[in-house]
């Protein structure tokens, strides 16, 4: 372009293109800007611009994506005749820092017909809103923690991986970026491989699947894969994204650990226990020992609750344990009376906890035989019962020591006994003293019968029949006195 020539019609011509035009002459003078190219660069008119290259230099700031400053600005290498395109710079005006653009630019150089410039023109894109969404993605996809790789398509190199892969494999960035798809495999193992590359060369989405990968320590992690197509500035690209199945097979591995052993524990345990669910207590499982006890064989149990195969003798007993375990979680050593599948009655002690197996709730319920135990001691108070009848023949210490003995922990004396006449009373704590009904009339100057029908009062308002529990009732609420009526 000749400097002084009209070129009123180009002007016309470029004046209302989108993109901007900025025509250059030979001896580095700028000539025009249309309204696009003013816009790119915050300004009204050329004289903003500046009317120089080197005026140009020291308006606006140029760099690279790369962050290098080039050492020829686009506009000086169109007034050298280089053809270029798609070059992208950040621009900044020196006088106002705040003002910034992406430029995507192009060179145009015609030639007369002698093959020198007519026209010098750089072409301008703003494409700042494109590289600021870019910028965003990339903010995001490095600060995601899941574990990330980019991968374009024409080469099936990687060209982005995150933070979060890196600490997953153990990988450097460089020994990812720019490597292909089969170097760094993040297919590895994949339990549908094929199906995963075929998606990749079509550039389809690949559907989640579990994965294998090789480790640079020579190790290996399990993980779950995915792939998403994206495009990246006009690239197509793969995003694979990853979840690390490393721990979830570690506590899958440990809790099929613990059941293992609790399993073995519940098989072995000498005491009949049974497994059932929380909701309706059907039993899911039961030992060999419960078997032993109860008559009942595991598959004559399992699906069915106690109640239904006739374990529970009293209503109110099962009722009770069940309530208990409704309240608080648990029940520890409660008293009933089970049945065995030929009609024996058990006693036993049942403990019972509600727990979770395999996220589902269960009752754990250990049932304690004690039959033996409380024969024996039936046989004992007998005994007691039997001795205490005439308790003449003992010291009021022994009789003490059997009465606790008979029935122990209820040693809170009570003297205010209601609704007891003064004779009943006396009668009550010489009765309590070991003597008998002849003793008592005698002490008291009495009849026998006189005594014995007082005595039948007492025991009536005491709720008792026998003698010993007069005795066991009095011990329990003080008697006798130590100051008593005569």
């Amino acid at each position: 372009m000749t400097a002084g020539v009209d070129r009123h019609e180009l002007r016309q011509i470029i004046a209302g293109l989108s993109e901007g035009v900025i025509l250059v002459e030979p001896d580095q003078t700028i000539a025009y800007a249309n309204e696009a190219a003013l816009a790119m660069h915050g300004a009204e008119s050329l004289d903003e611009i500046g009317a120089t290259i080197d005026a140009y230099r020291a308006r606006f700031a140029l760099r690279y994506r790369n962050n290098r400053t080039p050492e020829s600005y686009p506009i000086e290498r169109v007034v050298a005749g280089e053809r270029f395109h798609d070059v992208v710079v950040e621009v900044t005006r020196t006088d106002r820092p705040d003002v910034g653009f992406v430029h995507s630019l192009r060179s145009l150089v015609a030639t007369d017909r002698d093959g020198k410039p007519s026209c010098l023109a750089l072409i301008l894109k703003d494409v700042s809103d494109q590289f600021e969404a870019e910028e965003r993605f990339e903010r995001t996809f490095n600060a995601n923690p899941a574990p990330a790789v980019i991968t374009r398509l024409s080469d099936l190199r990687h060209v982005k991986v995150n933070a979060g892969f890196l600490e997953m494999t153990g990988h450097t960035r460089d020994a990812v970026i720019g490597r292909s798809v089969y170097e760094v495999d993040v297919l590895a193992n994949a339990r549908n491989r094929e199906l995963a590359i075929s998606r990749l060369n079509e550039g389809g989405t690949i559907p989640q699947m579990e994965a294998r990968l090789a480790l640079p320590d020579g190790a290996s992690r399990f993980v779950i894969v995915a792939g998403q197509p994206i495009e990246m500035g006009d690239e197509p690209c793969m995003l694979f994204t990853f979840a690390d199945l490393e721990l979830r097979r570690k506590a899958e591995t440990a809790l099929r650990q613990s059941e293992e052993r609790f399993a073995k524990a519940f098989r072995l345990t000498p005491v009949p226990t049974l497994l059932a669910r929380a909701e309706d207590f059907q039993v899911t499982s039961v030992n060999e020992s419960f078997g032993r006890v109860f008559g009942l064989s595991e598959d004559r149990i399992v699906g069915r609750s106690p109640a239904e195969v006739g374990l529970w003798v009293s209503e109110e007993q099962r009722r009770h344990v069940e309530a208990g375990l409704a309240r608080a979680g648990y029940v520890l050593g409660v008293e009933v009376c089970l049945q065995h599948e030929n009609g024996a009655r058990l006693d036993c002690l049942v403990s019972a906890e509600r727990v979770t197996i395999s996220d589902a709730e269960f009752v754990l319920m250990v049932l304690q035989d004690i039959t033996e135990r409380k024969h024996t001691e039936r046989e004992l108070f007998d005994a007691i019962e039997t001795v205490m009848a005439d308790t003449s023949w003992f010291s009021r210490g022994l009789i003490e020591k059997l009465a606790n003995l008979r029935r122990p922990g209820r040693t809170t004396p009570d003297p205010e006994v209601p609704d007891l006449t003064l004779r009943e009373r006396q009668i009550l704590n010489l009765i309590c003293t070991g003597l008998d009904d002849d003793g008592i009339a005698r002490k008291l100057g009495l009849s026998r019968n006189t005594v014995r029908n007082h005595g039948a009062a007492l025991y009536r308002k005491l709720g008792v029949h026998r003698r010993t529990e007069v005795i066991l009732w009095g011990r329990e609420h003080g008697f006798p006195l130590q100051a008593s009526s005569s």
